[in-house]
């Protein structure tokens, strides 16, 4: 049967593009439907524009520090609007980029919304069209829990990047990832932020050590934290918005702001027409095979949308696994093992492997833990008690290093190389057997023993 296209790729965030265009170099005949700006949650509502915050929001801090090293710096003020502007001028620009790369690609855009009829027909605005293989890579969008009374008060996070002017009161509910981000960024412009969390530590999940350094630091640095508060109610009132917020005792805070609904985000699956189709969703997810196959077998999803790991590059990376496989004759599957992630709090975190819980259940008394905590050379003049944490996870048995985790500056730069010394299975011996730069915080991961 003939098609329109090879590949039709529903979705055009960074995943669905990388796949478009790895596509096309075998020669396949591509297009791609998205109804929103090119880059997908990353590029327009994450990863890039919250970066440039985190930047933003650092320089107060560097001002400050700066006095211990002789420097003089005058009164300083901050005008949010410039900022908001500047940010997101840089994300027009970055749509512009990838829109050109599609075009150097030959891969046909349809700015619409793109629906299924049946497993090789998908309707794009009034035009249907056909494709042997369809690749699904809608992405996610912000949850909004509905058991908050008065919720629809509250915003999401994507909502931050348009605000006209800086909130000077803000309440964030949630301690996932997003939510702390949020609540660094927002303290350090200079906003009064407390953040609602359900249980006793913020970012679950992750590393017991990590949680609990970064959780006193952001107390440290001035953001207000209620935790262990399973109820909460928003109100509008004449002063603001009143939060209620109930665990071992009550307590009302009132903001201009309220949530970033700061719990997660979910895959964007509405509308899609997927009841016109074998696609499986299992709890709320796209469900996919190791090849990123689902249950329609021309049918095809990676990203978010999937939720295995939701991060920009593991969505690249499954949909040019993809591409090489069913396009290029290079049958490949995308490794899970090891992948790195960073948490873009004040201060940051890094992190890949298994946390020491992980480890634990997995090997039991099979591992050893290394830890290093300490204050770093450039606070020693700034007059500073910042810490950074270091910790290396090891399996005993093999000497392997199986987790590594770093809370400090620039603890995504250096836990990228980490990354690659965990990805090709270098035992602790390595580590110890490599030089360290001296003086770095960095050299702390060859020196603990």
């Amino acid at each position: 049967m003939s098609y329109d296209y090879d590949l039709f790729v529903i979705g055009g965030g960074s995943g669905g593009i990388a796949t478009a265009r790895r596509a096309a170099q075998y020669g396949a005949k591509v297009a791609v439907a998205e109804n929103d700006r090119l880059g997908g949650t990353c590029v327009n509502r994450g990863c890039v524009p919250k970066k440039l915050m985190v930047y933003a929001s650092h320089f107060p801090s560097q001002f400050a520090e700066s006095r211990g090293y002789g420097w003089t710096v005058g009164d300083g003020s901050f005008d949010w609007s410039k900022m908001i502007t500047a940010v997101n001028n840089e994300v027009t620009r970055l749509n512009g980029i990838y829109q050109g790369m599609l075009d150097n690609s030959q891969v046909e855009l349809f700015p619409l919304h793109a629906k299924f009829i049946d497993a090789h027909t998908v309707e794009v605005g009034d035009k249907k069209v056909t494709a042997d293989k369809i690749l699904i890579a809608v992405g996610g969008k912000p949850h909004r829990p509905s058991n908050i009374p008065g919720i629809e008060h509250a915003i999401v996070s994507d909502d931050i990047f348009h605000f006209p002017e800086q909130p000077k009161r803000v309440v964030i509910l949630g301690g996932g990832y997003i939510g702390c981000e949020f609540a660094c960024i927002l303290n350090g412009l200079g906003s009064e932020v407390t953040q609602v969390i359900r249980a006793d530590k913020i970012l679950r999940g992750f590393d017991d050590d990590l949680c609990t350094t970064i959780q006193e630091a952001m107390q440290q640095h001035g953001v207000r934290l209620l935790n262990n508060c399973p109820d909460m109610v928003i109100e509008k009132t004449e002063e603001g918005l009143k939060v209620t917020v109930k665990g071992e005792g009550e307590e009302t805070v009132i903001a201009d702001v309220v949530g970033f609904a700061a719990t997660g985000r979910n895959p964007n699956l509405d509308n899609l027409g997927l009841e016109n189709t074998k696609v499986e969703v299992k709890k709320g997810a796209i469900a996919v095979n190791e090849y990123s196959q689902t249950a329609e077998e021309n049918i095809y999803s990676v990203g978010d949308c999937t939720d295995r790991i939701n991060l920009t590059p593991v969505a690249i990376n499954e949909g040019r696994a993809f591409a090489d496989t069913v396009f290029g004759g290079n049958s490949r599957t995308m490794s899970y093992e090891n992948v790195p992630s960073a948490i873009f709090t004040t201060p940051e975190a890094g992190t890949v492997g298994l946390t020491e819980g992980e480890a634990r259940e997995k090997y039991g008394d099979e591992i050893k833990v290394y830890r290093s905590k300490f204050r770093p050379m450039y606070y020693t003049l700034a007059g500073k008690d910042e810490k950074t944490l270091m910790k290396l996870i090891v399996h005993t048995e093999s000497d392997r290093v199986i987790g590594a985790h770093m809370v400090g500056d620039h603890a995504a730069e250096i836990i990228q190389g980490v990354a690659i010394a965990l990805k090709t299975g270098a035992t602790k011996a390595n580590f110890d057997a490599t030089v360290g730069i001296h003086p770095s915080s960095a050299e702390e991961f060859v020196t603990m023993r």
